[in-house]
């Protein structure tokens, strides 16, 4: 591969530039002087909460593969062998929820989500292995095509090639899902993206806790009015005894006219509180997570907290759907079968309202004809009703019809009669 590296510049050298197409930014250090990885990150109950939402919302949908049938619907391809693998196990060692809320979680920390994608000899998809997005490089030969470089360890599952330290993949055998990216081609952490936020609130957080492990007191200087022969001591002994939260609220004992002068400031003149929940916000604003789903109330109530729900669903989760949706309909399928089947998130579940809105809809629906009993049985998870007795038909009400048939039927009462009338006057009376 140093062939490659001659002619083109790996896109995953951590540079912070803002040009061209290899922009990267950098995990590390922050203006708040705390490092920001993703691991460090994820310790951050704000960004581990965020992570967990969309990857579990993500791995929760119901996902199904679909053919087009002869009449312009859809049915299920269950016969299909990508049916089983998308619906219930990618690979013998997960099952499809595991296998999506990983590759979410790696969307989210990384900006990208890879898996190895495995096919027997005629072509087929037989399994789907994640990848660690940080042992990834993408990259363009001296040619201009695409490959990917996978540095291997042996936490992977055994794959072709097991034995190298490093695979090269072609663009088809990976199934590769971009965050926002500059290029198109390769996506941008969010972690990386937001370090400073994310570095404050890590900041924050640390100067609460060694705020109570000093025994929820700010610190000071301990004033003599003679010269301490062992200041170290004075120091040390002082701290074995008051300090951590353990001794908080203990009377102190000053001796030959020994002072305490506290230097710091309080939490509450540095508006400790306020910080914190402002950055909380932040990082709610990062993963675009309405922040009553990770624990901030302050702001939601009975009356917009269903409505700021269903926005998560149009424009937080749906945008990542169709990430999903469209890559893969772009790699696991031939251009054939690209004609004839689709995969599709099922997100309906997410944007019911509650039981008695549910009920009206229903009502709506079936009162106006596009939708029969079995339909609504479906919606509501319970079992269909026989045809034999009705659960396949659409009603109308008889009382809706068009506004050039109104009166139809009084026009033929009344033709029905002048013919009656015509058939009696035409008939010979009887003498």
């Amino acid at each position: 591969m140093n062939i490659f590296s001659r002619f083109f510049k790996s896109r995953d050298k951590p540079e912070n530039s803002l040009t061209g197409s290899y922009y990267t930014f950098l995990f590390g250090s922050t203006t708040s002087g705390k490092a920001v990885t993703e691991s460090t990150a994820m310790q951050m109950t704000a960004v581990y909460s965020c992570v967990r939402i969309l990857a579990e919302a993500v791995a929760g949908l119901p996902l199904h593969l679909y053919r087009y049938n002869a009449s312009g619907g859809k049915e299920k391809a269950t016969d299909h062998p990508l049916y089983f693998l998308l619906h219930d196990e990618p690979n013998p060692e997960m099952t499809s929820f595991s296998f999506r809320e990983t590759l979410m979680s790696h969307l989210l920390l990384w900006g990208n989500a890879y898996a190895q994608i495995i096919r027997n000899g005629r072509g087929e998809v037989i399994a789907l292995h994640p990848l660690m997005p940080n042992r990834m490089t993408v990259d363009r030969d001296a040619n201009g095509r695409l490959y990917y470089l996978y540095s291997r360890t042996s936490e992977d599952a055994p794959t072709v090639n097991s034995r190298l330290s490093q695979v090269v993949l072609n663009p088809s055998d990976v199934l590769h899902i971009p965050g926002l990216g500059f290029d198109g081609l390769v996506g941008y952490s969010p972690i990386a993206m937001a370090k400073n936020a994310i570095g404050m609130a890590i900041a924050c957080e640390e100067y609460g806790a060694k705020f109570f492990a000093n025994g929820a007191a700010p610190g000071g200087v301990l004033e003599h009015p003679g010269v301490v022969k062992d200041p170290a001591k004075v120091r040390e002994s002082w701290n074995s005894v008051y300090q951590g939260s353990s001794n908080s609220h203990r009377v102190a004992v000053l001796e030959e006219g020994m002072k305490y002068q506290p230097i710091g400031i309080s939490p509450e003149q540095a508006q400790f509180l306020e910080t914190r929940k402002f950055q909380i916000n932040e990082i709610a604003r990062i993963f675009r997570i309405p922040p009553h789903m990770i624990g901030d109330l302050e702001k939601s109530s009975f009356s917009n907290i269903e409505q700021q729900s269903l926005e998560f669903v149009k424009y937080t989760l749906d945008p990542w759907v169709v990430r999903w949706e469209q890559t893969m309909q772009r790699l696991l399928f031939t251009s054939e079968e690209k004609k004839k089947y689709f995969i599709k998130f099922n997100v309906d579940g997410l944007l019911r309202g509650d039981y008695q809105s549910r009920m009206n809809g229903y009502a709506t629906g079936r009162q106006n004809g596009w939708l029969s009993a079995n339909d609504i049985r479906e919606l509501e998870n319970l079992d269909r009703i026989s045809p034999e007795l009705g659960g396949d038909l659409y009603l109308i009400n008889g009382n809706m019809t068009k506004l050039e048939d109104a009166g139809a039927f009084a026009k033929t009462t009344t033709q029905k009669e002048d013919k009656n009338l015509e058939s009696k006057e035409s008939k010979p009376r009887s003498r």
